[in-house]
């Protein structure tokens, strides 16, 4: 089964924020992400607004082709933006000002309330969601009883582990893979992936989709964005030829 590619594009906005210039400008890179073969685009819009614009998100939204995800806090002033923008997906992710990205997964356990009130209406005007958490069963367990239609676990730990800690973190990933498509939920996964470390991800049997930003941008410092897209891909389906 091929993996969804969908590239983050938050860091041209940080690198265009840096001199408060109006290039590189995220609407370029979208368009040069699909046009290197990417299934979706991402995108963050923070509350503290740190790369990603609304008008930057609205642009998207006239322009992408492909798919739109809007990853976003669970607050009420994201869904009422994601109301009105209509991205194809929102993902809900845990966010702090002072952090530097995403760090861990979203609590579903603990804030299923307040989840739940914008799942709901992310369902209401059609929108899909997908949750962001961590590879556990309890947060897998609670993203289906909220009814979603996606999780995406967080593969950070994997990614800052090496040698057991690693393989151990690996295996928590497939076994919550497992179990998120024995409960029919669709299966993502991100957070610092490299080209290098992507490929035991994609040999994940269940994983169909993968959101990946930082590593593609910074690699595209050196090869050029839609080189780096395609070799991306090219690691991915390295994976998917180790599935069974």
């Amino acid at each position: 089964m091929p993996i969804r590619l969908h590239i983050n594009i938050d860091h041209v906005a940080t690198l265009r924020n840096a001199r408060g210039t109006s290039y590189p400008d995220p609407l370029r890179a979208a368009f040069l992400c699909e046009e290197a073969g990417a299934d979706g685009i991402t995108a963050h819009l923070r509350e503290d607004r740190r790369h990603m614009t609304d008008r930057d998100i609205e642009r998207l939204r006239e322009s992408v082709q492909t798919v739109l995800n809007l990853e976003m806090a669970a607050t009420d002033e994201m869904i009422a933006i994601a109301e009105r923008i209509q991205p194809d997906v929102i993902t809900l992710v845990p966010e702090r000002r002072e952090e530097r990205t995403t760090e861990g997964g979203l609590d579903v356990v603990g804030a299923r309330d307040r989840i739940d009130a914008i799942v709901r209406r992310a369902r209401d005007v059609g929108i899909r969601t997908s949750l962001f958490i961590a590879p556990d069963a309890a947060q897998v367990r609670a993203s289906r009883e909220l009814g979603v239609a996606q999780v995406e676990l967080h593969t950070g730990e994997y990614c800052n582990a090496s040698g057991h800690a690693r393989d151990r973190e690996l295996a928590r990933l497939a076994e919550a893979a497992r179990l998120a498509a024995e409960l029919d939920l669709a299966v993502a996964a991100g957070h610092g992936l490299t080209r290098h470390n992507v490929i035991d991800i994609a040999a994940i049997e269940q994983v169909e989709e993968l959101n990946i930003g930082h590593a593609v941008i910074a690699d595209s410092v050196f090869m050029g964005l839609a080189f780096a897209v395609q070799s991306m891909r090219a690691a991915i389906d390295r994976g998917i030829a180790r599935r069974p």
